[in-house]
């Protein structure tokens, strides 16, 4: 077949293309020009007839009408899918009923991590986070934990490097907040934090974790005390009652646990409190003068608090979930509950 020829049939295939308006008759036009008994292949197979000068020359021709081919056959395969898929077939029932596609539902944790932000956030506090891997400075040394301390250790602590490690709380973002603010600072922080922990029904080795953090002039444990006690009501209910215990944090001083009276059993004694009527919510405290040293901050001019919570013992407690394994294991039937 001479050069002429070959040019032609692209007039002849964009005849074809023309014509072809559904699936299968674009089926036939691959078949006609591109299948293995179709124009190209018989265009390469006749090359070997040709003189050797004349081969170059017509197999370009026929590598680029191949390229022609194949492109405008894929658009027009598309065009037709598309086509077939947005309408109808035509015994197509318009009358029937929709078919009802399940919905997603928020994770309990998802919920109850929302919801703590929009408590605080209406108090006035923004949201900061930050990284998930920390260095040693920013995860211990900032925050007043003395070198020897046991939480440095590998048995608690998932270390990458001698230096880094996934943080084991979201402690680490507030020194790098203050570090980068001036006061006043009023910030919460939520995320995901590690430890080496063995894995049971009331603790897991992740597990996510929301804290605060209010420096400014003149903030005193009655202002901590106010806030996180309007907390407590506005999460778990305006009937609960709440009590401090004095504790000890390496990066607040004083320190305080709240407890809040278990509202599985009112207060009675159950196995979710220990027959107690009592449940930890919360460590507090204020923020001690080294950390405040350590970011640059005069602890002669400024004060503050801080307190922190783990999310999944908070979501266990409100909707009384006994073994925090559900909260991982993708288990249906506790997550639709929700």
């Amino acid at each position: 077949m001479t050069l002429p020829n070959i040019v032609n049939l692209r007039k002849e295939f964009d005849s074809d293309l023309k014509n072809s308006n559904n699936s299968s008759s674009v089926e036939a036009l691959r078949i006609k020009y591109l299948g293995r008994n179709g124009v190209i292949s018989s265009l390469m197979e006749s090359m070997k007839d040709l003189p050797n000068e004349e081969k170059p020359a017509f197999g370009k021709t026929v590598n680029d009408l191949k390229n022609y081919f194949t492109v405008n056959y894929d658009a027009a395969l598309k065009k037709a899918n598309s086509k077939n898929k947005s309408s109808p077939p035509p015994d197509f029932d318009h009358t029937l009923p929709g078919v009802e596609l399940p919905l997603g539902r928020k994770h309990p944790l998802t919920i109850v991590w929302e919801e703590m932000l929009d408590i605080f956030t209406r108090m006035g506090f923004e949201v900061a986070r930050g990284p998930e891997v920390e260095t040693e400075y920013y995860n211990f040394s900032a925050l007043n934990f003395p070198d020897n301390h046991p939480a440095r250790d590998m048995q608690d602590t998932l270390y990458i490097t001698d230096n880094t490690m996934l943080r084991t709380h979201t402690s680490p973002v507030q020194i790098r907040t203050m570090l980068s603010t001036t006061p006043p600072v009023r910030v919460i922080v939520p995320g995901r934090v590690y430890r080496n922990e063995a894995i049971s029904a009331r603790s897991y080795c992740v597990f996510n974790q929301i804290e605060g953090l209010y420096i400014d002039k003149g903030v005193s444990l009655a202002d901590l005390k106010g806030t996180l006690i309007s907390f407590a009501k506005q999460l778990l209910g305006s009937s609960v009652k709440t009590r401090f215990r004095a504790s000890y944090f390496p990066f607040t001083e004083p320190s305080a646990e709240m407890d809040v009276s278990c509202i599985i059993c009112d207060g009675k004694g159950c196995r979710v409190c220990k027959y107690t009527g009592w449940v930890e919510l919360l460590g507090s405290g204020m923020v001690d003068p080294n950390v405040l040293r350590n970011v640059g901050y005069d602890p002669e001019v400024y004060s503050g608090f801080a307190w922190g919570l783990g999310i999944e013992r908070t979501t266990m407690m409100k909707y009384g979930i006994k073994d925090i394994r559900f909260f991982y294991d993708g288990d249906l039937r506790i997550l639709e509950q929700f």
